[in-house]
């Protein structure tokens, strides 16, 4: 089955009432931990990858591991994303590299850390849709910048994200404005902000209302209900995954991530790309980090990199399975990029 564009996906998860889990890599494991989890499940994925990503793992590598899970599941609709383009330039080596979707995020500057005005926003996202439709590429556009409402600051991560501090009106989207961004740009997914912050540290406590903005998502849906709406830093930051990090010598503050229930209800009000990276990682590193504390003698790679693959899978398949992912992936309309 070929690599499909997100756009495709999206319009059947919009259908058929269910999100899609994205997942980010940067190594073999992670690729095939995904594929282990979309078979078992029958679920249709979005594979991503970062600028950070494709620097540390080589586009030459990583396209051929992403022609290798399309090769071993034949069965499974793949979309191969860039994440968190800053720059035209950058989404068009995307393009070039055979993905079949990217992310000009417009709402910072090409630096990845300076908020951006609309009007550049506007200009760069809008210069990518043209450039990526021409080749059958699917376009993901953002509106407001990611960061806390409980500081008021940016959260920086794997490179990308504001620094310092954020107004309200910068860490929430407006939902009137994103009627016009939409508009003016021709996206196919719209990232919003809506109090969520890339990385572990989230949350200082279970979010509500005042710092999780929901009704944001419910306001834009309303204007835009045929706009697809991806929801950034939603990882859930499981407790059991904190306690067991600790308990093998790893150290973090307690924090909160994005209860999967507020994403479920985020999926019945236009949510369709759910963007999830900390959990795996916390995943792996905590498997990796029992290993290696239980037998102190080992050191062949594959003895503690099995072990981190199977945990990933585990997030994995939770995900799919709580997004109404599973099963789906029979049913997705298999489309070209040609087409």
């Amino acid at each position: 089955m070929p690599l499909i564009p997100m756009r495709v996906l999206l319009d059947h998860a919009a259908e058929n009432s269910y999100g899609v889990a994205a997942f980010n890599v940067n190594n073999m494991e992670q690729i095939q931990a995904i594929m282990q989890a979309a078979t078992y499940t029958d679920s249709p994925v979005i594979v991503q990858a970062s600028r950070g990503a494709r620097a540390y793992c080589d586009d030459s590598y990583l396209r051929h591991l992403m022609l290798a899970a399309v090769e071993l599941n034949p069965s499974i609709p793949i979309v191969m994303h860039q994440d968190h383009g800053n720059s035209p330039e950058t989404c068009q080596s995307a393009i070039d590299e055979n993905f079949t979707s990217v992310m000009m995020d417009g709402s910072l500057l090409e630096d990845g850390v300076t908020p951006a005005p609309y009007d550049y926003n506007v200009k760069v996202t809008q210069q990518v849709v043209i450039q990526a439709h021409q080749r059958g590429v699917s376009v993901e556009g953002e509106l407001g910048v990611l960061g806390s409402l409980e500081t008021g600051l940016g959260e920086k991560e794997d490179g990308h994200g504001a620094e310092g501090p954020l107004s309200h009106s910068q860490l929430v989207t407006d939902p009137e404005q994103a009627e016009h961004f939409v508009a003016e740009t021709g996206v196919d997914a719209l990232a919003v902000a809506i109090g969520t912050s890339h990385g572990a540290y989230k949350f200082s406590r279970e979010p509500d209302g005042q710092v999780l903005v929901m009704n944001c998502i419910r306001e834009i849906h309303k204007r835009l209900p045929n706009t697809h709406i991806v929801m950034h830093g939603s990882s859930s930051v499981p407790q059991d995954l904190q306690d067991s990090f600790r308990k093998f010598g790893g150290e973090m503050r307690q924090t909160w991530g994005v209860p999967v229930n507020e994403i479920q209800t985020g999926i019945k009000h236009g949510v369709r790309k759910i963007n999830v990276d900390t959990d795996n990682r916390l995943a792996i590193t905590s498997a990796v980090r029992k290993v290696l504390s239980e037998n102190p003698g080992i050191f062949d790679p594959r003895q503690y990199l099995g072990p981190a693959r199977e945990a990933m899978t585990t997030i994995c398949i939770n995900r799919m399975e709580s997004f109404g992912m599973a099963g789906q992936a029979g049913s997705v309309p298999i489309v070209s990029m040609d087409e």
